[in-house]
């Protein structure tokens, strides 16, 4: 991708208008996701559609609510990519809101809830401290991908915690190894090799260059 090509490409913060389209990018790139299919998917395809469509449509809502970070990738004026990261200054795992748990079990079902936060609970475990944060999505739009889009959204956030001063770095849970490539290509590392339910997955993790 040139320069002359990048200039068409921008990434900012999400507005409130821009979830429903954030919403719908994230459901198509997570659809055949390993860890969702095992946590929300029991046999029948509509049901775990919707399942999926309300997990996705609550931990944004959560995200936003909680003032986190959801950075989009925009081509001119339309949305392509976006990523979303929460740091530990929102409870985790075990520790999430009541209201979050409340309405992610409406949405999905209370075993499909418990193993959202187990996932959670176990990527806390693995953190090298309590200031790190994780990287909870990451897509572009079915369209958009294989152009470069990818690593130019990825470098947008990792510009962003570079900026964050009281964090050490962002962790990401990676089920699928052909995905892994872009995240090392970025910087990150292997942390841990995590099961988490039915699905293996390999935590990884970017550290911040210390401050001069």
């Amino acid at each position: 991708m040139d320069h002359s090509t990048l200039e068409h490409f921008r990434a900012v913060y999400l507005t409130a208008e821009d979830l429903r389209v954030a919403a719908s990018i994230l459901f198509n790139a997570y659809h055949d996701d390993p860890f969702f299919k095992d946590a929300l998917y029991t046999g029948d395809k509509f049901l775990y559609e919707q399942k999926l469509r309300a997990a996705i449509r609550e931990e944004l809502h959560e995200l936003w609510q909680q003032e986190q970070v959801l950075i989009g990738w925009f081509e001119e004026e339309r949305l392509i990519g976006v990523a979303c990261v929460i740091t530990q200054q929102v409870p985790l795992g075990d520790g999430r809101y009541w209201h979050w748990r409340l309405k992610m079990l409406l949405g999905t079902g209370w075993q499909s809830t418990q193993k959202l936060m187990k996932k959670e609970n176990s990527i806390v475990e693995h953190l090298p401290g309590n200031r790190c944060g994780i990287l909870q999505f990451i897509a572009l739009a079915p369209t958009e991908q294989g152009k470069g889009n990818g690593s130019q959204l990825l470098r947008a956030v990792l510009g962003w915690c570079d900026d964050q001063p009281d964090l050490e770095g962002l962790a990401v849970f990676v089920s699928v190894p052909m995905h892994q490539h872009l995240f090392f290509s970025a910087g990150f590392e292997a942390l841990a090799h995590l099961q988490i339910g039915n699905v293996d997955g390999e935590l990884l993790f970017y550290r911040k260059e210390p401050h001069e």
